[in-house]
């Protein structure tokens, strides 16, 4: 999942960068969506193996 929030960050990069070079507002706007959404992605996968980690060191 990681690689996927990754790439999805990537692919909002592309989209905002190209949007901001050919002055295409929408396109720029859904590269900053896809960024946001990678990265809330990101954070709550993170968060997910943290808590996995805590559970696993409890059990020892």
């Amino acid at each position: 999942m990681a690689d996927e929030s990754k790439f999805e960050q990537a692919k909002g990069n592309i989209k905002e960068t190209i949007g901001n070079a050919t002055n295409n507002e929408e396109l720029e706007n859904e590269g900053q969506e896809d960024k946001t959404s990678g990265k809330a992605k990101e954070f709550v996968e993170n968060a997910k193996d943290k808590a996995n980690d805590f559970i696993d060191n409890l059990k020892k």
